[in-house]
């Protein structure tokens, strides 16, 4: 496993002390998720968690699209970052996107399988064993995801 060391040598990132737990700060444009894309993928690799990659980056993907879109139009010009933030425990791998809006998550209730946005949340549930959000304090939130880190059959 490389050290933090080693992680923020191939990239500007902040990470902290532990070997199990990467951060990366995103500005808020379009433009990030691939480099949010990259980030998650080279982590899990590092991480040996091959396995947990595609829909690891489609959660990371969904959550930073939603930072951006919805949590970041009405922000400051000073506070527009988005942070994403993967964290490895003993069975699950935890993605954190944090951004500075207050409005919660909204969980669209559709039934058209054709609409073109509004699906986010529903694919983040679908891959993920748990989901939710958590205030931040003085502003702000972060929504998060827990995906399974042992093999499935």
């Amino acid at each position: 496993m490389p050290s933090p060391a080693q992680l923020r040598s191939h990239e500007s990132v902040s990470v902290r002390d532990s070997p199990r737990t990467a951060a990366l700060e995103l500005v808020g444009s379009r433009e990030e998720f691939a480099r949010a894309r990259d980030f998650t993928h080279r982590t899990l690799g590092c991480w040996s968690l091959d396995h947990c990659r595609d829909d690891a980056v489609t959660v990371v993907t969904e959550l930073a699209a939603n930072a951006v879109l919805h949590g970041l139009p009405h922000a400051s010009a000073d506070r527009l970052r988005v942070r994403l933030r993967l964290t490895l425990r003993r069975s699950h791998l935890v993605c954190a996107v944090t951004d500075p809006s207050d409005s919660l998550p909204v969980y669209p209730c559709t039934g058209d399988d054709l609409l073109e946005h509004g699906r986010g949340l529903h694919i983040v549930e679908a891959l993920s064993e748990h989901w939710g959000w958590t205030r931040r304090c003085p502003v702000g939130k972060t929504v998060w995801a827990m995906l399974p880190t042992r093999h499935q059959p």
